[in-house]
């Protein structure tokens, strides 16, 4: 950031991390702490927040932000415990895999819910205190999936790709106000993402990466003006060719996997 973010009380910055009960939300949170943050943390795992909680020093807000009205409850939580958000990183997600028109209506429904509906609500709620004291981060975590596409998983992909336009246009938004929007793009994550989506990665590139290298890419883009950061960084060029020569990208996606 320009400026050190607005400190605590006890002279902390304060995150609000989603998804922190496991994964890349968990590897952020351990990475914030470690330097200095005061975290908030958001899951449904109470269990496994409580331990985070008590190994960081953070606290524990557990919500479901399949439920519409999850992120104002979390909100609400967030700014009693601590007065403000000084970064707000949306982490939470879920995922499906298999012919679209075979997709469990509720399993839809969530990955809406959780992946698009909840950072857009928390970014509303939380948004206003930002822009009162001139300074915050708001952390989209994206995928590869929102950038080009992937067969067999239209409906995770469509979330993502939608939470990337939101990205790009608030970021319009907010220039100049001294709160910075920053989209994290990964590829396939060694995380219980794809047990929990009841699939396993099959593909064999990308090979997934680390929870804690994605949790690097979310610190820098909280600590720097990086804005876009693909993991690994290579993942941005096959992202540029779609973008500029979609047809071609096709051709060579689907001869190559």
């Amino acid at each position: 950031m320009p400026d050190e973010p607005q400190a605590t009380p006890d002279a902390r910055p304060v995150a609000l991390i989603t998804g922190a009960s496991s994964g890349i939300g968990l590897a952020t949170a351990t990475r914030l702490a470690d330097a200095g943050w005061c975290t908030l943390l958001s899951g449904t795992d109470r269990t496994r927040l409580d331990a985070l909680a008590d190994r960081t020093g953070g606290r524990a807000l557990p919500e479901d932000l399949a439920k519409p009205d999850g992120p104002a409850r979390l909100a609400e939580a967030a700014l009693a415990a601590t007065g403000r958000v000084d970064a707000l990183v949306a982490s939470a997600g879920l995922g499906w895999r298999g012919p679209y028109e075979r997709t469990p209506s509720d399993t839809l429904d969530r990955m809406i819910e959780v992946n698009l509906a909840a950072p857009l609500r928390l970014v509303r709620l939380l948004l206003p205190g930002m822009l009162e004291r001139g300074r915050g981060r708001i952390v989209l975590l994206g995928s590869m999936a929102g950038q080009v596409g992937v067969r067999e998983e239209s409906g995770y992909s469509a979330t993502k790709a939608g939470l990337a336009m939101f990205a790009e246009s608030l970021w319009y938004e907010l220039r100049g106000t001294g709160v910075g929007v920053r989209m994290i793009l990964p590829g396939a994550v060694d995380t219980p993402f794809f047990d929990r989506r009841g699939t396993p990665y099959q593909r064999e590139r990308p090979r997934p990466v680390t929870a804690e290298r994605v949790a690097d890419a979310v610190v820098a883009s909280i600590t720097t003006q990086r804005d876009r950061l693909f993991v690994p960084q290579w993942l941005g060029l096959p992202a540029r060719i779609h973008g500029a020569a979609p047809g071609f990208f096709r051709r060579m996606a689907s001869r190559f996997g």
